[in-house]
């Protein structure tokens, strides 16, 4: 039965496995002291705060670890096309600079309108892509509200012809444009070899970290 070891100084916390899940874990502190307990009987409330809080921190990083797993399957489902029922949805590819776009629009909604339609979506959509909107047709509109339908980033009104984000649609869109406008955009501008702030901390680190693996290459004689 395989089993997980944590051993800080003379005290040790023991997790043991079976068939994927952990089904025991616990906590032996075999000396006070490495907790700046004395060995008295009335210490032992405080002592069992110690073996609980250890315990939880256990099971907190665990569980974080476990979130990391569905965070990776959500973002690949967002990486490729979806079917629900007879109707199929293209995938809505992160860097794609029209999926950037609808992302958007979604959250001008969501604070001006709360709700909208097939030509709202026309009209704020059109001069992100850099076109007016009657560049747009309608056939590319209802494309691209299918594609966010399916995926669960919207959802229809029942017996109306309006829209509605959803609370995954809002989170989604909110993780999707500021990663991409306030993070990607702007490092890979500041660290890119023909980048216009070669002064900046990051760059210089960038550069550091790049002449720190050369030098290893070479001392360890390995080919670029």
């Amino acid at each position: 039965m395989p089993s997980l070891h944590v051993d800080y100084k003379k005290a040790r916390i023991k997790q043991y496995h079976k068939e994927g899940q952990a089904l025991r874990t616990e906590t032996t502190i075999n000396d006070t002291r490495d907790f700046a307990i004395g060995r008295r009987i009335e210490n032992l409330d405080e002592l069992r705060k110690v073996g609980f809080a250890a315990n939880r921190r256990l099971l907190d990083v665990q569980r974080i670890g476990q979130d990391c797993f569905i965070g990776e399957a959500a973002f690949q489902d967002m990486q490729r096309p979806v079917i629900i029922g007879d109707q199929r949805a293209a995938a809505l590819r992160f860097a794609d600079p029209r999926v950037q776009a609808l992302l958007h629009v979604l959250l001008l909604f969501l604070l001006v309108q709360g709700t909208f339609t097939h030509k709202d979506m026309r009209e704020h959509l059109a001069p992100l892509l850099g076109q007016k909107p009657g560049q747009r047709s309608p056939g590319q509109i209802t494309y691209d509200l299918r594609r966010l339908r399916l995926h669960g980033l919207i959802e229809r009104i029942p017996e109306t012809r309006r829209y509605l984000i959803t609370a995954k649609g809002l989170r989604t869109a909110i993780f999707y444009t500021r990663l991409y406008s306030r993070s990607l955009r702007t490092g890979l501008a500041t660290i890119l070899p023909a980048a216009g702030m070669p002064q900046s901390p990051m760059a210089k680190s960038i550069r550091a970290a790049e002449t720190a693996v050369n030098n290893w290459y070479q001392h360890q004689k390995i080919a670029a």
